[in-house]
């Protein structure tokens, strides 16, 4: 028997997939709070946030924002191959997914993407969407 993380999506899962992906807005708001309420726990809170800017940036090619959506989308969707409730290793498969996107867009990613990370990290509240 297969292991979970082995076995193909179900329909539904599948549909919350592509659900999430055709509702750019709120796939990028719930990544943003999501990085921002782990972000001392979450090694590459920052990464997560400078994609977020970098896909919210009118000057970003589509094909790099479709990459680093995918990547945001597997980083929210709560179905994943490693749960990430899991203590230390929930979000290694996260990071790895977003380890290749940021790999495949390494040039897209901005000084002053990183920069409105670390400040969108540092704030307290709700965060502004900048650009």
């Amino acid at each position: 028997m297969a292991e979970r993380w082995q076995e193909p999506f179900s329909k539904a899962e599948m549909a919350r997939i592509r659900a999430a992906l055709r509702d750019e807005p709120r796939l990028l708001d719930e990544a943003l709070a999501l990085a921002r309420r782990l972000a001392r726990a979450l090694p590459f809170a920052e990464d997560v946030v400078a994609a977020y800017h970098c896909v919210r940036d009118p000057a970003t090619s589509p094909r790099v924002k479709m990459i680093l959506l995918g990547a945001l989308a597997y980083f929210v969707m709560p179905l994943d191959a490693m749960p990430d409730v899991l203590p230390v290793f929930g979000f290694t498969d996260d990071a790895a997914v977003l380890a290749a996107a940021l790999t495949a867009v390494r040039g897209a990613i901005r000084p002053e993407h990183r920069a409105r990370a670390r400040e969108a990290l540092a704030e307290e509240g709700p965060a502004s969407p900048g650009f």
